[in-house]
């Protein structure tokens, strides 16, 4: 073996010795072995009352105590507000997790937004060219009024950030505070019918659009550094 292999330290001279991938640190010409695991990505329909962190100091429920019988360790893709409900993907994939959060990739996210009033066309306007936030300028990509009544409206709306409660701080910025926040598709998956509180898998065709797209990111990302 000529010294190429060390477990935890210690050269390897001898043939058969058996070592834990899982476990124990092992290197073959300087280099770490790593323990491989299965690629999970799930998709939540996140109920309010849930934070979408892996734990609470303050032992506030999380996503994933809805997530218990799932095996292996999976990670929130961004945020989702604590008091908000929709499509919350979660993956142990840290590539994939990478592109679908980092602001600089301008994922695109898609609420339904119930408001107090009825917002004019005026203050959609002022939403599609950017509004000031305390941490910076937000803009709507698109946005459109659903229905209205005499005293709230429901709207549609599209923004390429994560920021903690970005959409909220938009509509307040108008005028016209959020009552209730519902995220139905991020990036190229769709939370279609799944009940609140539930998950499943992304289907095989799902996990193309994603790797497709991280793909395209990555190429993006590549030519501007070029």
């Amino acid at each position: 073996m000529e010294g190429r292999v060390t477990v935890n330290g210690k050269v390897i001279d001898k043939l058969g010795f058996k070592a834990d991938l899982s476990k124990d640190h092992i290197k073959v010409d300087g280099k770490r072995l790593t323990h491989s695991e299965p690629k999970i990505t799930l998709l939540l329909n996140k109920p309010r009352g849930y934070l979408s962190t892996v734990e609470d100091p303050q032992g506030r429920p999380t996503v994933m105590d809805l997530l218990k019988k799932v095996r292996g360790r999976i990670y929130p893709v961004g945020r989702l507000d604590f008091d908000a409900e929709g499509i919350l993907l979660l993956t142990n994939d840290g590539d994939l997790a990478y592109t679908l959060s980092h602001p600089k990739f301008s994922i695109p996210r898609t609420y339904l937004v119930k408001v107090k009033g009825v917002p004019e066309e005026r203050e959609l306007s002022r939403l599609k060219k950017g509004v000031m936030l305390e941490d910076g300028k937000a803009r709507a990509v698109s946005i459109n009024i659903l229905r209205g009544g005499e005293k709230n409206s429901w709207a549609r709306i599209v923004v390429t950030e994560g920021r903690n409660r970005l959409v909220k701080k938009m509509f307040l910025a108008i005028g016209h505070p959020v009552l209730k926040l519902k995220r139905v598709q991020f990036g190229p998956i769709q939370l279609g019918n799944l009940p609140i509180g539930k998950f499943r898998n992304l289907t095989s065709e799902e996990i193309m659009r994603l790797k497709a797209l991280h793909t395209k990111v990555m190429s993006s990302e590549f030519r501007v550094r070029s």
